[in-house]
């Protein structure tokens, strides 16, 4: 009868560290879900931030040729071109 006594609190021993293992599993993927919302928020602040800088490099490279740069010529020409068009567009719609 002791070997079974001693078989079922090795069991009871092995289940404890199973739940322990269990418990210490469950915090730590908790705290891993945090952190990557963390970084997933992150992430999204760094792509608006991007997109916000890649809008202000537009305009900076539009006002610098706007003020004589060769370098960007050809693109403010495309731009006011298109501009021209929009403007045209909108008033043949007004005139409609």
């Amino acid at each position: 009868m002791s070997v079974i006594a001693e078989i079922i609190d090795t069991l009871e021993n092995k289940i404890e560290k199973l739940f322990a293992k269990i418990n210490s599993l469950e915090k730590k993927s908790q705290e891993l879900k945090i952190e990557l919302t963390n970084a997933a928020t992150v992430i999204q602040t760094q792509a608006q931030e991007i997109e916000a800088l890649k809008k202000q490099y537009e305009t900076l490279k539009l006002a610098n040729a706007l003020l004589g740069s060769e370098e960007n010529k050809r693109d403010t020409k495309l731009k006011i071109n298109s501009l021209i068009r929009e403007i045209d567009y909108c008033i043949a719609q007004l005139s409609d």
